[in-house]
C-alpha cells in the first residue's frame, strides 16, 4: 500500500498543502505574486501572517457565489441530459449480442483517441453561423436564416454532454452487463409489464451505475474551463472561468487559491455521500 499513498502524497497532498498556503497570503507586486506566510521579526523571532480577508471577499463579491451557483446548475443539467441520453446506450449496449457489443463499445471510447480540444473546436465549425449545421437546414428550406447556436447555454451544454457523455455509459454499461437477465424473464412471466419491470428491477440494481457515472460526469463539469470558455462565450459564467482569470489576468493567486479551496470543499461531500452510498452497498451485499 506504500506506493498508491506515496502517489497521493505527491501529486495531491503536497499540491494542496502549496494552494491552502497560498489562499491565506497578501498579494503583493512581485513574482510569485504573493506574500511568505512566514516572515523573521528582527533577528531571532519568526511572524506568522495569516491573512482571512482572501475568503471573506468571496463571500462579499457576488461574482464568485453566482459563479458557483452557475457551475452546479450547469454541472447538475448536463449530468442529467448525460443520464438520460446515457442510460438507454448503456442498456442497449448491455443487451446486445457479443460481437455486436464491442463494435458499440469501441465507438463509446473512440472520441478519447482525439483531443477535447480538438473535438470542441469541431462542435464549432458545427454550431456557427455558417457551419454545418446551418448550412444544411438552409439548403433544405427549414429556416430562412442562420440560427444563433454558438457562444450560447445550448452550445455549451452539447459540448459538455458530447465530452462527458463516455463516462457515463462505461461504469453504466459495467453494473447494467452484471445483470441476471432472467429475473426479467421471471417478472414478465409473474405477469409483470416490461415498464414495470425495468423500474422495479433493472432501475434499482443498476442504482450503483448511475451514481458512479453521475459522479464521474457531475465532479469535473463543476470546474470545467475550455468547454464554456470556447462554445459558452464570454457571458459563459463558471467557477472555473473565474480561477483562469484570476490566476492569469488579475494575477490575485492568493483569492484564486481560495477559489480552488473552496471549490474542493464543495466537491468532498459530494464524493463522501457517493463513498457512503458504495459501503452501505457492499456492506448489504454481505
Amino acid at each position: 500500500m506504500a506506493l498508491p499513498y506515496l502517489w497521493l502524497l505527491l501529486f495531491f497532498v503536497v499540491p494542496f498543502i502549496i494552494v491552502l498556503k497560498i489562499s491565506f497570503s497578501d498579494m503583493d507586486l512581485a513574482i510569485p505574486p504573493y506574500k511568505p506566510l512566514l516572515e523573521w521579526v528582527g533577528q531571532n523571532s519568526l511572524a506568522i501572517k495569516v491573512n482571512f480577508e482572501n475568503y471573506a471577499f468571496l463571500f462579499t463579491d457576488s461574482l464568485y457565489l453566482n459563479a458557483f451557483a452557475n457551475s452546479i446548475k450547469v454541472a447538475f443539467l448536463s449530468t442529467l441530459l448525460c443520464l438520460i441520453i446515457g442510460y438507454p446506450m448503456a442498456y442497449g449496449i448491455a443487451r446486445a449480442r457479443p460481437a455486436l457489443r464491442n463494435i458499440l463499445l469501441l465507438l463509446v471510447i473512440l472520441p478519447f483517441w482525439t483531443s477535447l480540444l480538438l473535438r470542441v473546436y469541431a462542435w464549432i465549425g458545427l454550431l456557427k453561423a455558417n457551419g454545418v449545421i446551418n448550412n444544411v437546414l438552409m439548403s433544405l428550406g427549414i429556416i430562412h436564416e442562420p440560427l444563433t447556436m454558438l457562444y450560447t447555454p445550448f452550445a455549451m451544454y452539447v459540448g459538455i454532454v458530447y465530452s462527458y457523455l463516455p463516462f457515463l455509459i462505461l461504469p453504466l454499461y459495467a453494473n447494467l452487463e452484471k445483470m441476471d437477465w432472467q429475473l426479467l424473464e421471471a417478472a414478465q412471466d409473474l405477469g409483470c409489464r416490461p415498464w414495470q419491470a425495468f423500474f422495479k428491477i433493472t432501475l434499482p440494481l443498476s442504482r450503483n451505475g448511475i451514481l458512479a457515472g453521475s459522479m464521474l460526469v457531475f465532479i469535473p463539469a463543476v470546474g470545467e474551463f475550455v468547454i464554456p470558455a470556447l462554445l459558452g462565450g464570454p457571458n459563459a459564467l463558471m467557477i472555473g472561468r473565474v480561477l483562469w482569470d484570476e490566476f492569469f489576468s488579475n494575477r490575485a493567486w492568493p483569492v484564486a487559491s481560495a477559489v480552488a479551496i473552496l471549490l474542493l470543499i464543495l466537491l468532498v461531500p459530494f464524493m463522501m455521500w457517493y463513498q457512503s452510498v458504495q459501503a452501505r452497498e457492499t456492506a448489504g451485499a454481505r
